[in-house]
């Protein structure tokens, strides 16, 4: 079980998705016509209907536009009645059309498209662009056999037009129409005959070439169009056969996918989410709404499956918060009003802002599940650092009595101390808790009497209290440096337990601690004897180095498979490892047949210290990579920067000016973007909590 694999599980790092934001979602003619009008004579169209976000198709569609929606403009639909107004008539699959815009000048004419007629994967659709890439139509005067061009090498037939000089031009216009028929199909070339050293049998007017080596070509008179597009699609048809024989593979079940964010919401598609406990808001009562009480804004779109998941997550929020909250729950869906999410500044989704009259709209970083986004909100009730102004208050806000009503979702209340002259680091204070609201209860004491609770609690100033309510203990720091963002790490790191289960929603705030993890893995509640073994130590300062947890395989299946990678076959539970992820890859077993006990804990620690412990396995720090390289999207879009045309094409070819050259990049997309189709960038599924150099190290590149 790769650290990745647990990382996929997680509401923190890894995306889910790649980049949307060259995709334009459309629901009707209209919108595709106005888009092919404002791209002809520009870029051309890749155009998709797949039957539901979130599914391999869609997910297909968009590794695709990850790569070459820089080139081409990207549109999808989920509209039946969209795809049978272009004249599909297989509304049951997923298709992907190419919309040759970027040759059409006259803005009256039709924009020609294509029909990728092989299943959406993303390699189909890699091979298919690859096609439409290459030229409709190129001149030869060498041996066929010994002509290759990209049709060859991605397996698809060549068809040889045989001309001569006295005929040239309507053999010129027949091979033209000829290729368009057979785009996508084979690959069409028109052979100078006079040209020629090899002989032609005189009869022969069309030449056919298979992709499979050894197989030899097929001299043809076929005098009609019709039946040249016959003989191809025919072959081709029997090779499909062959391969439909072959390959008795079923076709994707939509209802099992790879990605569970997708699947989850396309199984509960027919739920009916109580909608009516929210407020849906537009473009005419946005502001009006904000301004006239306090808010909470969902900033979603509709097709995308992170926001629907999310949404749901949101409701329960709204069924949690009924008849309780001042707060008014509403949401925005930015796919129909993306003025207006512009202008809030809000450019991925899905995102939740936080309006208070009078202040500044607050964005909520946190994981996007029901509990996280409740305490955030519940603990926005009062505005931080809570200014505190006496010595009777300060106890109670201490004790949890002042806020009682909030201690559920905050374990941890954090009382800043200053003398009244300390200006500086009480408006560093006041900036950290300002920073940390929705996550911890922060309140500042600067009183003439500071001193009483400075001595009581042995805090030397400036300093913070931290109470832990649920130990019912009070520990004070003091602020060496009393910068905002200096003290939001240390309010963070307090934050952490001494000796914590760990899950999949709290393992990256440990792990950005760049420790080895001494981990207990145990199938049930961990022994009271063993946690205080390991308590014991941490006090001793034995564990200074590594950060010691515990993981619950009941809680945490995950863990299994972690083991199972470690141990062949598995130890009896409980276990203890120590995994050196950050440097080496060392995993270490405490031996099975010794008790956890403070004494042997120490011995083995010392033993791992001088290096008379041999580990029972070293992870390989390479680097994770696509399955194929097909899939290697960022290698293909570093090759297109760096050179653009590395086809190979045989001597003395000369391509048409119909079909544009692999070179040209559509980079004017201005027209496009005054569509009133928005561009929208999706977020991905996980924020990271509080800082930017957490989300930098937790670097999932090596197995746990």
């Amino acid at each position: 079980m790769r650290l990745l694999d647990l990382c996929r599980t997680m509401e923190f790092q890894l995306p889910s998705a790649l980049l949307f934001n060259e995709v334009k979602y459309i629901t009707n003619l209209e919108d595709l016509q106005n888009i092919e009008n404002a791209l002809k004579g520009k870029a051309n169209i890749v155009f998709s209907y797949v039957r539901a976000i979130g599914i391999p198709e869609h997910r297909a569609v968009m590794e695709a536009a990850f790569v070459y929606g820089t080139t081409y403009q990207f549109v999808l639909t989920t509209e039946i009645a969209l795809l049978e107004s272009i004249g599909s008539e297989d509304v049951e699959n997923a298709r992907l059309y190419f919309f040759h815009c970027k040759l059409v000048l006259d803005l009256t004419q039709q924009c020609r498209s294509t029909l990728m007629e092989q299943p959406l994967t993303t390699l189909n659709i890699h091979l298919f662009i690859k096609i439409m890439k290459a030229p409709l139509l190129t001149e030869v005067a060498d041996d066929p056999q010994q002509v290759s061009t990209v049709h060859l090498q991605l397996g698809l037939p060549l068809v040889f037009i045989v001309s001569q000089q006295a005929t040239y031009e309507a053999d010129r216009r027949t091979a033209e129409w000829v290729a368009w028929r057979l785009l996508g199909k084979a690959g069409v070339l028109l052979l100078l005959r006079d040209s020629l050293e090899v002989n032609i049998p005189q009869h022969a007017n069309v030449v056919f070439k298979r992709a499979e080596k050894g197989v030899p070509m097929e001299f043809l008179v076929l005098h009609d169009v019709d039946l040249i597009i016959s003989h191809v699609e025919n072959n081709i048809h029997v090779e499909e056969i062959q391969e439909d024989e072959d390959d008795d593979v079923e076709g994707p079940d939509i209802d099992t996918q790879d990605d569970e964010v997708a699947e989850t919401v396309y199984r509960d598609r027919k739920r009916k989410l109580p909608l009516e406990l929210t407020v849906e808001l537009t473009e005419e009562t946005f502001n009006a709404t904000v301004m006239a009480s306090d808010n909470i804004v969902l900033f979603y779109v509709d097709w995308q499956a992170v926001s629907m998941a999310f949404l749901q997550s949101y409701i329960d929020v709204a069924i949690k918060l009924k008849g309780t909250s001042t707060m008014l729950l509403t949401r925005i869906n930015c796919a129909d009003w993306p003025d207006v999410c512009t202008k809030q500044n809000v450019t991925e989704f899905p995102f939740v802002k936080m309006y208070k009259k009078g202040k500044n709209p607050v964005s909520y970083t946190g994981m996007l599940g029901t509990e996280d986004l409740l305490k955030f909100i519940q603990l926005n009730r009062i505005s931080y650092p809570v200014n505190i102004t006496s010595i009777q208050e300060a106890e109670e806000y201490l004790s949890g009595e002042l806020y009682k009503d909030l201690i559920s979702y905050s374990s941890m209340s954090v009382l800043g101390l200053f003398s009244p002259n300390m200006t500086t680091a009480k408006e560093d204070f006041s900036e950290a808790g300002n920073y940390l609201k929705g996550y911890v209860i922060t309140g500042i004491y600067s009183e003439e009497d500071v001193s009483l609770l400075s001595n009581k609690y042995a805090a030397t100033l400036p300093a913070l209290l931290l109470a832990r309510h649920t130990e019912g203990k009070i520990e004070s720091i003091p602020l060496a440096s009393t910068h905002a963002q200096d003290v939001v790490q240390i309010i963070t790191d307090a934050l952490l337990e001494t000796f914590p289960e760990i899950t999949v929603e709290n393992l990256p705030s440990y792990f950005r601690l760049q420790k080895p993890l001494l981990i207990l893995f145990s199938d049930g509640s961990i022994n009271p004897q063993y946690k205080n073994a390991i308590l014991t130590l941490v006090k001793q300062k034995y564990l200074d180095s590594f950060t010691p947890c515990w993981l619950n395989l009941k809680n945490t299946p995950v863990g299994r498979g972690i083991l199972q990678a470690y141990f062949d076959p598995l130890p009896p539970l409980p276990l203890l490892v120590l995994v050196n992820l950050h440097s080496g890859g060392q995993v270490f077993a405490f031996p099975s047949d010794q008790a956890i006990i403070e004494e042997n804990l120490v011995l083995w620690l010392k033993k791992l210290e001088v290096g008379l412990e041999n580990p029972i396995t070293i992870l390989p720090a390479q680097e994770w990579k696509p399955p194929l390289p097909a899939y290697d999207f960022l290698s293909m879009m570093d090759a297109a920067t760096s050179q653009h045309d590395t086809e190979k094409v045989p001597k003395c070819m000369k391509e048409t000016d119909v079909q544009e050259n692999d070179k040209e990049q559509y980079e004017d997309k201005s027209a496009v973007r005054k569509e009133p189709i928005e561009t929208l960038r999706i977020k991905h599924w996980n924020r990271s909590n509080w800082f930017k150099e957490a989300e930098k190290s937790f670097k999932c590149d090596k197995e746990l």
